[in-house]
């Protein structure tokens, strides 16, 4: 349980870091160089992915903790035993939208976190979280769905699951709402 808190304190820190931080001026235009929080210049790579995994085009990151810290001007190591740790980022257009262009919240806005540190050198954990907006109303709003926790004072998880070797062995379900897609 220990292990799971400090993972689900990271995700709670990484979101919040992310939040915090700027969007790439051009991010569909494949020759533009993308900025990531003034910190230093983001190449943009010919498959539309940048040198640290993120494809704002196809609302994607596909990178490593330690490439998701470097992205923001973080140390390589930032994130502890999560940084060597496969992480996979996935978010809507209406997320993006309300994010980075001023667009008001709506119920489309999701966003998917997968992590992954069952490999040599990782942190032996699985993770895969799904948040979406449901407004400040939370467990009384028309979008709340039973069986998730809210977060973030306008969001809810509504599939937190995962494998933590520190915990034991098997299966773990903190959130599984019903439905859990989007």
């Amino acid at each position: 349980m220990k292990s799971f808190v400090s993972l689900f304190a990271l995700l709670i820190t990484i979101t919040l870091i992310s939040l915090s931080c700027s969007r790439p001026s051009n991010p569909v235009d494949s020759t533009a160089s993308l900025s990531n929080n003034n910190t230093s210049q983001s190449v943009l790579l010919k498959d539309g992915f940048d040198e640290y995994g993120y494809n704002y085009t196809a609302r994607l990151f596909n990178g490593t903790g330690e490439s998701w810290s470097l992205q923001k001007g973080l140390p390589a190591d930032y994130l502890g035993i999560y940084s060597k740790d496969k992480l996979i980022m996935k978010w809507s257009k209406a997320w993006d939208d309300a994010r980075f262009n001023g667009a008001p919240w709506t119920p489309d806005a999701w966003e998917d976190n997968e992590w992954n540190g069952k490999f040599p050198g990782g942190s032996g954990q699985v993770w895969h979280y799904k948040i979406i907006w449901v407004g400040p109303d939370l467990e009384t709003s028309q979008y709340w769905r039973p069986g998730g926790y809210a977060i973030w004072g306008e969001f809810e998880v509504i599939m937190d699951q995962g494998q933590d070797p520190n915990v034991g062995p098997g299966h773990l379900w903190y959130a599984h709402a019903k439905p859990t897609g989007y």
